[in-house]
């Protein structure tokens, strides 16, 4: 494969919650993860998931347990290498590998997340929406995807603010700093970007953000 395919270009954006309209459409792959490195914006990533497993997330949810108490129902597993991520283009190369060694490799490492993920049309685009579970729990991130750089997006009224280039919300970054040791510190932040300034909460460097609702609040 030419190396220049392989980069994910997307934005991702911070939610309150995933409204059930979603939910009631689309069922989630349960998705644990760990990483054998996560430094500097470089990661190798290991994952296994299952769409076969329907569990609410919650900070008291342990994805180590969870994962032996339903080894069979986990059916995919894959091995992920990214490089830093710079204006909503990363380095990107992601292979499956068989599910027994994916298990215990998971099993084995350490700074494991745990998050439902469900899948879901909007506007022209498919995004993916992600709602966490135990030391990241309450934390849900909307992203976009695209073969090509994500410009002039039609963004969904549940995107509260862009988190593309925020690294404390990259999933490599929440192994080492969980969003529950600064979920107050952030929603500090956010409130008084809102109020001072709401256009503030969107980058304007991919062309034109368009809106599903006038109300972003």
């Amino acid at each position: 494969m030419d190396s220049f395919t392989n980069f994910e270009y997307e934005r991702r954006f911070f939610c309150r919650d995933l409204p059930d309209r979603f939910v009631d459409d689309s069922p989630p792959n349960l998705i644990i993860q760990n990483y054998y490195l996560a430094q500097d914006g470089y990661a190798i990533r290991i994952r296994v998931q299952s769409s076969q497993i329907k569990v609410q997330m919650n900070e008291s949810i342990n994805p180590h347990e969870l994962l032996e108490n339903y080894s069979s129902l986990f059916d995919l597993g894959f091995i992920t290498i990214k490089g830093p991520q710079i204006g909503g283009t990363r380095y990107e190369i992601e292979h499956q590998i068989d599910i027994l060694i994916a298990k215990e490799l998971v099993r084995r490492g350490t700074s494991t997340i745990i998050k439902n993920r469900y899948s879901l049309w909007f506007g022209l685009d498919g995004w993916i929406v992600d709602v966490f579970g135990a030391d990241n729990s309450g934390l849900v991130v909307a992203e976009c995807e695209r073969l090509s750089p994500v410009t002039n997006l039609e963004i969904p009224d549940f995107c509260i603010c862009e988190i593309t280039d925020d690294k404390r919300f990259s999933n490599d970054g929440l192994t080492n700093v969980p969003y529950s040791s600064f979920k107050d510190v952030y929603l500090a932040e956010l409130t008084d970007l809102l109020a001072k300034n709401p256009d503030a909460a969107f980058s304007q460097m991919f062309g034109k953000n368009r809106f599903s609702k006038n109300d972003r609040s």
